[in-house]
């Protein structure tokens, strides 16, 4: 029997933050795959091993969480003042469907090494000893993202000391700006932050009930409620959600409606197929708690609390986008997110997440009625797992 040989792609698998992902430089990819279309969706799945009714991704680089189901494709840019083009495909797991109408923050952290590395950049703007700024564009959002990666002898520095909650082993910290990070695309509030012009909303979910909700576009489009509103605490791990059938069907309940209120979907029915976005997540006020790793954190170590669910399953960590939206949502007063942080302006948060504590910083103004952030900073680390080539059967796309 005649039989379909694989190929092999050049690729290198990175963790960046909390996340893991398949990169790619375009120019790299089979030429039916170099432009957006079903050809490069079909070889993304493959890449990552999905569609799988196991729901294991067995036979391919994704790790069975949204967190891990993550591919990568980096260009130079063509933008001025940007050194590369940054696009980012969230791959669906159990379906044959790759999400792109979103970002990765976590993964943002790890372009800039990735760039440096793969020669993207511009040799004259890499020191021999110091900090390079890649200048990233990040093609999903149309958004500038500034990566600060350390070099060391003319090379990415990956080891270091820097400790990231949600991650076992230190490295070398990447600072990470999003430049103005509130979506100017869509939504019933014509490019507002706030897409139905309110801090907080009356929220109405069939099934659940009335919450209150502040629906913001910072990072990505993201849905907070109060924990206490949905019989929550605001302290819980991953297991007390993604156990729990009833709940990941009301979290999806809750994030189609808020989709459909933001104007992200005209109908109900499409939630489906934006999986990636919006966010939802819940917040509360300090608690104590233990994290995931059996690490204490103290009502003192934070200023709130906050869960969120990425891909119908709550985050063990927290997303990095999401961050931002945090982070943005703390320096405006009156929104949920802020109330739960004790109500004042501030320039940044510190909250709790499932594996412990995470400091984002944004300042916030109003013109002319309407809040502004010009830059939500944080800092995450990156660094190779893995470089070579992916294979797949050459009759996959």
């Amino acid at each position: 029997m005649p039989h379909v040989p694989q190929i092999r792609i050049p690729a290198t698998y990175m963790r960046g933050g909390t996340s893991k992902g398949v990169f790619f430089r375009l120019t790299d990819l089979p030429e039916a795959a170099q432009v957006p279309g079903e050809a490069r969706d079909r070889l993304l799945l493959r890449v990552i091993g999905s569609p799988d009714p196991y729901g294991k991704q067995i036979d391919g680089m994704g790790g069975a969480t949204s967190s891990t189901s993550k591919t990568v494709i980096v260009a130079r840019s063509n933008q001025p003042d940007h050194d590369v083009d940054y696009l980012f495909g969230q791959v669906s797991i159990d379906t044959a469907f790759v999400d792109w109408s979103g970002n990765c923050g976590n993964l943002s952290s790890a372009v800039g090494s990735f760039a440096v590395s793969a020669g993207l950049v511009d040799p004259a703007r890499v020191p021999q000893n110091g900090i390079c700024t890649v200048r990233i564009w990040q093609a999903n959002i149309s958004k500038t993202i500034i990566a600060h990666v350390p070099i060391t002898e003319g090379e990415v520095q990956e080891t270091g000391d820097f400790e990231l909650d949600g991650v076992t082993f230190p490295a070398a910290e990447v600072q990470i700006e999003f430049m103005d990070p509130a979506d100017e695309g869509e939504g019933e509030g014509g490019g507002s932050m706030f897409p139905t012009g309110n801090l907080v909303d009356d929220l109405e979910v069939p099934g659940v009930g009335t919450l209150n909700a502040t629906m913001i576009n910072a990072g990505i489009p993201t849905i907070f409620v109060n924990a206490e509103d949905i019989g929550y605490t605001g302290t819980e791990l991953q297991d007390a959600i993604n156990s729990d059938p009833k709940a990941l069907t009301m979290f999806e309940t809750i994030r189609a409606y808020g989709a459909l209120r933001m104007g992200l979907i005209q109908h109900l029915e499409e939630a489906a197929k934006r999986q990636h976005t919006p966010k939802i997540a819940f917040v509360a006020k300090p608690a104590d708690y233990r994290s995931s790793s059996g690490k204490s954190v103290a009502a003192s170590d934070v200023d709130l609390l906050v869960r969120a669910l990425s891909m119908g399953k709550l985050h063990h960590a927290m997303m990095g986008t999401a961050a931002v939206a945090i982070g943005t949502a703390a320096a405006i007063p009156g929104t949920l997110v802020s109330l739960a942080a004790g109500g004042r302006a501030r320039d940044a948060v510190r909250f709790g997440h499932p594996s412990g504590t995470l400091r984002v910083g944004a300042e916030a103004t109003q013109v002319d009625g309407e809040w502004q952030v010009k830059k939500a900073v944080m800092s995450r680390s990156a660094r190779v797992l893995m470089e070579g080539w992916v294979r797949v059967p050459g009759d996959a796309f």
